[in-house]
């Protein structure tokens, strides 16, 4: 799994050094928090198309495939971004990374399904620890890079990291199942398990919309300078790679739409902090609660996500819900843009938390039946 984790990592260094430095892009190319939040926004349509168009190709066998041309399209959107001087031309770049992503996530979450199926909660939660190691990284290293050489010196260090694991990424595998699911976006969206993993989804991405389109921007506002924000978003991630592994595991042993409620009851009530005070510094410890909760929630949803889909439709089902996800951010991105533009900060996060308490509505009520709390969730959904 060495190869995959890499790979996770350096796509989310890639991802977050985009993210670290949407303030500096606003100064640079003259952007406004419009054309911030847009920027923001494309990656995740990209992975929207990548995820729902060929995420079924990782069950049908061609998972290797799938790794080898996610990867390489990275590699060409990081370049773009090392030249990119127009908004429309960080946009087709944001768009490359963000398909190469799309590609690449739904083949790494099948792999860790199929390679041990007892221990795919943990193997999720390591894989949410790697690519947290990523976010880790990506904001100090963009923040240090710019600081010493400008702008472009973060770009061309991942698109340095991308093209040396490329050699030991397209020797990985990824098996598919003997009998993938027909017509499989269709059925998985009828039933009632995966509807309900798709309100937690949209409840989980519209606070990754929101978050990743305007951290930057707001805590800039607040009078943090860059190399705080870079820290605060480092150490966002610090409790995913501690915690993640031992969450997917707990996602085993649990009602596990249960335990993803209350985690994202502690992220909701962390923004609703952030609407309401004004010092970058008591930032800080709602910052903290809402890592931990993310740190339990993303591999429990993602093991839940697997339970919904059954093991002849891993990668779809994976992809659906990225898919979706994605769009949520996408539009929360943009709306997020706007909203903190025209009518300030109050009205963007007590917004966000209300769309997020009706989707876990959702959620609880297309669930509630189904037999969450299990050893082996895959196997009885197959």
């Amino acid at each position: 799994m060495t190869p995959v984790y890499l790979l996770s990592t350096v796509l989310m260094i890639g991802y977050a050094a985009v993210f670290t430095l949407l303030a500096q892009m606003r100064s640079s190319f003259g952007f406004d928090e419009t054309a911030v939040g847009a920027l923001a926004a494309v990656a995740f349509f990209a992975g929207f198309i990548a995820q729902v168009g060929l995420s079924r190709y990782a069950d049908a066998g061609y998972g290797r495939q799938m790794l080898q041309i996610g990867t390489l399209t990275a590699i060409l959107g990081s370049v773009w971004m090392v030249f990119a001087d127009s908004l429309w031309a960080w946009l087709l770049a944001r768009m490359l990374l963000g398909f190469g992503a799309g590609c690449v996530r739904p083949c790494l979450r099948r792999l860790a399904f199929v390679r041990d199926p007892a221990r795919a909660g943990e193997t999720l939660g390591r894989l949410a620890a790697w690519e947290m190691v990523g976010f880790l990284i990506g904001p100090v290293l963009a923040s240090v890079l710019f600081a010493g050489f400008g702008i472009r010196a973060p770009f061309i260090a991942v698109t340095v990291l991308l093209v040396l694991i490329v050699p030991f990424v397209f020797r990985v595998d990824v098996p598919g199942s003997d009998n993938p699911l027909p017509r499989v976006m269709s059925t998985l969206l009828k039933r009632p398990a995966m509807q309900s993993c798709i309100g937690v989804g949209i409840a989980f991405y519209m606070a990754v919309g929101v978050f990743d389109a305007i951290w930057a921007v707001f805590m800039a506002d607040l009078g943090a300078s860059q190399m705080f924000i870079g820290v605060t978003m480092s150490l966002f991630t610090l409790p995913m790679i501690l915690v993640a592994p031992w969450g997917g595991r707990l996602a085993t042993r649990r009602h596990v739409l249960n335990l993803i409620t209350v985690t994202m009851s502690l992220a909701m009530l962390a923004m609703l902090c952030y609407g309401v005070l004004s010092s970058p510094w008591w930032m800080i410890a709602p910052l903290l609660i809402h890592a931990l909760a993310d740190a339990v929630g993303m591999p429990a949803t993602q093991y839940a996500v697997g339970y919904a889909s059954g093991e002849n439709a891993l990668a779809a089902g994976q992809g659906l819900f990225g898919a979706i996800g994605l769009v949520v951010a996408a539009l929360a991105s943009i709306g997020s843009g706007f909203v903190y533009q025209h009518w300030g900060v109050e009205v963007l996060w007590f917004g966000s938390v209300a769309v997020m308490v009706l989707a876990i509505g959702f959620a609880q009520w297309r669930g509630r039946g189904q037999p969450w709390q299990s050893a082996d969730l895959v196997g009885e959904n197959t």
